[in-house]
């Protein structure tokens, strides 16, 4: 299947690496698109040296700043039947959906759950209390609809989208498989995006081939082209990718592995020491990779590469960007560190439990919705802040000024 290309947009080649890159490229340089194939691969193991050039497509992202736009918006929520700024955050999240969407009273419409799922090859380390073949057996629960994100999703009208970035295991077909059949109301879409099965081990090797992460980020973006609505919430699965987000975020932000490393899916003590150590040696393994892209090959998993790929496209759409915890913000980390103007369409969700998600939201200058101590995944922060942004848009476009109610502003002091 050969995807289409961003129109109009800037591109980003993953090439074959010069004898020394030049600054701030690693192996990855701005160049001219041409089509390839966005099948699943053979694991070859040439992700090292980007034998095979490639192509991701990274959509530039302007600023959403408008001060006029701005100004006016928060004159109508200040001027709302009730105390200036008796709502507290419930206005500056009303304020802040009004910019993403470009609308005085803006309307979220058909919102759309993904829940990116993948293998790591790194799980093989014991980085992880649970054995890979959760992450097919949660994918069937998901579809099955006795998910966490299942439940909330169908509580809050959320279309499910489940995708298969790299499940080390075939799914059998289902009626809505046909891309051009999208989500039913209260069902379940399993989207068959699978670069391989699994990522792998990034301890021995990269993770993927400069190849296959240009195919992942391809592919997220293909399917938020594919999908309707104004707002994307973000949500994954793959035994092992707390692993990933914390090598993201040490390598990218500076952070000490052990001090952003946690217990994932409830390693004990002895565990976590374990972990920490492997994680140690993929750092020091892959200590060229500083550039984001680079980073991402060579650490991440498919399920965050097709995820950065979403991102970045949903800012270029001016969607509104709803990140659940960790693994979804190291996503959006990655796709920031590419367009930082990502980072004014998001939405933070929540604060979760992993140590690494405090510091990796400083980086990120976000304040979250939520602070519940939630470390499930899934999208199941996402989903459980849904009714605060609906709440925020019905403030911002049903309640009656002063002046339309008819009520009397704070009288004037002497």
């Amino acid at each position: 299947m050969v995807l289409p290309e961003l129109r109009g947009a800037p591109y980003l080649r993953l090439c074959n690496p010069p004898a020394t890159p030049a600054p701030g490229q690693g192996r990855f340089a701005m160049s001219t698109p041409t089509p390839h194939s966005a099948e699943p691969t053979e694991h070859s193991h040439d992700g090292a040296n980007a034998a095979t050039t490639a192509i991701a497509a990274i959509p530039a992202i302007a600023s959403l700043a408008d001060a006029a736009f701005t100004q006016r918006v928060q004159h109508a929520i200040d001027h709302k039947t009730k105390p200036l700024g008796a709502l507290g955050r419930l206005e500056q999240l009303a304020l802040r959906i009004a910019c993403i969407l470009g609308q005085d009273r803006p309307v979220l419409q058909q919102p759309q759950m993904l829940v990116f799922a993948a293998d790591h090859g790194l799980a093989a380390r014991g980085v992880s209390a649970y054995p890979v073949d959760v992450t097919w057996q949660m994918v069937e629960n998901f579809m099955a609809g006795g998910a966490a994100v299942s439940v909330l999703a169908r509580q809050h009208g959320l279309a499910l989208n489940v995708v298969d970035c790299g499940v080390a295991r075939d799914f059998p077909a289902r009626e809505q498989d046909p891309d051009d059949k999208l989500p039913q109301p209260g069902q379940p879409r399993l989207w068959r995006r699978k670069l391989g099965y699994g990522t792998r081990d990034c301890s021995q090797g990269p993770a993927m081939t400069v190849t296959e992460c240009a195919m992942a980020l391809r592919n997220g973006a293909a399917l938020v082209r594919q999908l309707p609505g104004n707002a994307l919430l973000l949500g994954e699965m793959g035994i092992g990718n707390t692993s990933s987000a914390s090598l993201l975020l040490a390598r990218l932000c500076g952070e000490p592995l052990a001090e952003v490393t946690g217990a994932g899916t409830g390693l004990d003590a002895a565990g976590l020491a374990r972990k920490i150590g492997v994680l140690q040696e993929v750092l020091q393994l892959h200590a060229q990779a500083t550039e984001p892209l680079d980073a991402l090959a060579a650490m991440g998993g498919f399920e965050v590469a097709t995820m950065v790929g979403a991102v970045l496209q949903a800012a270029a759409e001016r969607r509104v960007i709803v990140v659940d915890g960790f693994i979804t913000t190291a996503a959006v980390l990655v796709a920031s560190r590419l367009q930082p103007a990502v980072l004014e369409r998001c939405v933070f969700s929540h604060r979760s439990g992993e140590p690494g998600h405090v510091r990796m939201l400083a980086h990120l200058g976000a304040e979250p919705l939520l602070d519940w101590q939630l470390r499930l995944g899934e999208g199941s922060g996402a989903a459980l802040a849904w009714p605060l942004l609906v709440s925020a848009c019905a403030m911002l476009g049903e309640m009656a000024s002063f002046a339309q109610a008819g009520v009397s502003t704070r009288s004037e002091e002497a």
